[in-house]
């Protein structure tokens, strides 16, 4: 397992990782692929506090977040999102569940499919392979 699923693995129990996904760098494709994966846990924390811990975990892989608009989506070494906790919708400004771009990204969706193949949308009420099928174009390949 990679050791940020590890690290994210120990703030619960009964984890699982998806296979690997790779992806065409966002914005600049001609930028190294992503490496993505879904981790999936049960664990008593909240998302906040969940959400925290994933942000302690990217600035201990040397990850740094830039204020700056045009910097948002510039390389970094490890992204981690929370993705849904269970049913759970929320929309604070600090944290929106489900992630409000899930059903926009075959990167995260191929690998949610292959872990949580019966995972519904709260909101949109959609299966994970239907949200899949919707999409206008794939471009992440297992590895």
């Amino acid at each position: 397992m990679p050791a940020a699923a590890e690290a994210i693995s120990a703030l619960g129990i009964n984890s699982r990782l998806s296979p690997l996904y790779s992806s065409p760098a966002w914005p600049d494709p001609s930028a190294p692929a992503y490496t993505n994966a879904v981790l999936s846990l049960e664990t008593s924390e909240s998302p906040e506090a969940m959400l925290e811990a994933l942000l302690s975990i990217e600035a201990g892989f040397g990850r740094v977040r830039f204020d700056e608009p045009s910097l948002r989506y510039a390389p970094r070494t490890l992204d981690c999102d929370l993705l849904a906790c269970g049913d759970q919708v929320r929309a604070t400004q600090r944290l929106t569940l489900p992630h409000p771009a899930i059903a926009m990204r075959d990167f995260v969706l191929q690998p949610l499919a292959d872990l949580e193949p019966e995972w519904v949308h709260p909101t949109l009420g959609k299966p994970v392979g239907t949200l899949i099928a919707d999409l206008p174009e794939i471009t992440a390949q297992r590895l």
